[in-house]
């Protein structure tokens, strides 16, 4: 049984940061490739972050050089530090296996960036 919580949204300026955990149970994640997925309201949600099995890292160029995926194996949590966050980065964040499996989507967690 694998179980995926995220946390750590909210409301922040632009410019601001945040860092968004994803708590795992029933499985290691050390064993699997993860990624940080969003959602803009009104479309399709997109890939933004992948923490590869090996330890290396993809990121969607819009969020390159800002946000940062990375894993606790002792917490079994995977996190996403976003830095310098821009107005389309407003969205519901999830996380997932990568590629993600259609049975693990959460709740996500909201992250709004605005004045």
């Amino acid at each position: 049984q694998v179980q995926l919580v995220e946390s750590g949204g909210g409301l922040v300026q632009p410019g601001g940061s945040l860092r968004l955990s994803c708590a795992a149970s029933g499985r290691n994640l050390r064993l699997v490739a993860m990624g940080w997925y969003r959602r803009v309201s009104g479309k399709q949600r997109e890939l933004v972050a992948t923490l590869n099995i090996g330890g290396s890292t993809n990121y969607a160029d819009s969020v390159k050089g800002r946000f940062t995926i990375s894993r606790d194996n002792a917490k079994n949590t995977v996190y996403l530090q976003m830095n310098s966050l821009k107005p389309e980065d407003t969205a519901v964040y999830y996380c997932n296996i990568a590629p993600p499996n259609n049975g693990l989507w959460g709740q996500g967690t909201q992250v709004t960036v605005s004045s």
